[in-house]
């Protein structure tokens, strides 16, 4: 790999990366902590639209992990920062939980099933059939597509469960449009992320346990990256695929020693 600047921003996912089944990886609470007292930015990143920033800083708090609210950047916020630039102050009918429908609150975008502007698909543990239906029939009208994320399935206590990518292709196989997806692995949720934090592509890295989503976005918004291997992709897997991580290790807590101390 060629040689890069200094690391002076940090992009980390959340699930696999900090926390697994619910419970911190060995070396989170560390990292964190190293973070913040090498006075470096960080952004915790998330594809799950769920919750909000604060409903999540509390749960990674109630696990030993102090993050603060403003230092998560979850689907559903780069989703409705997407949305104020395209087009202020729109209108959108919503599938989704307090995550997103609260993101869009935020920028001003009043939520409607009468002419919206966009169909907004996040995730949500219930599914509505008839949420879907009036989904179709008003892109069938015109409504733009937009989906948080392209994640298939979720986890749950009971296994998997349909997520924001099935529920998108159902609605596309019946209607013919494709969605504009804006979480990982799309570059946007990168770059948006950068700009919270004030960095540069060349003096950041992106730590993700998936090659197929955080890798890959972080490979493509030209980010240092490293990949752990405390969730989804095994390292035999790493090469199968077309693009390298810049770092492979087996989990957060060997990261920690790649923070520079405070200057």
């Amino acid at each position: 790999m060629s040689a890069r600047k200094p690391i002076e921003s940090w992009l980390s996912d959340m699930d696999g990366v900090l926390v697994h089944e619910g419970q911190p990886v060995p070396g989170a609470e560390e990292f964190i902590r190293r973070l913040e007292a090498s006075g470096k930015r960080f952004l915790i990143l998330t594809n799950n639209s769920i919750y909000t920033r604060r409903d999540l800083a509390a749960r990674l708090a109630a696990v030993g992990l102090n993050v603060p609210a403003e230092s998560i950047w979850t689907s559903a916020v780069a989703t409705a920062r997407f949305l104020q630039d395209q087009r202020p102050e729109g209108s959108a009918y919503v599938i989704g939980e307090a995550g997103l429908t609260t993101a869009l609150h935020e920028v001003g975008y009043v939520l409607t099933d009468l002419d919206p502007d966009y169909v907004v698909l996040g995730e949500t543990r219930t599914y509505s059939f008839s949420q879907i239906t009036k989904a179709i029939r008003l892109i069938e009208r015109g409504a733009r597509f937009i989906a948080t994320n392209p994640d298939p399935i979720g986890p749950s206590a009971e296994g998997s469960l349909p997520a924001c990518g099935a529920v998108a292709a159902m609605i596309t196989k019946a209607t013919g449009v494709q969605p504009y997806f804006v979480g990982k692995p799309n570059p946007l949720m990168m770059r948006t992320a950068l700009n919270v934090v004030g960095g540069h592509s060349e003096s950041t890295a992106m730590i993700g346990d998936r090659m197929d989503t955080d890798i890959v976005a972080g490979v493509e918004a030209g980010l240092e990256t490293i990949l752990v291997l405390t969730g989804v992709t095994r390292k035999e897997e790493v090469e199968r695929f077309p693009f390298r991580p810049s770092h492979v290790v087996p989990s957060i807590a060997d990261v920690i020693e790649m923070i520079d101390p405070a200057s």
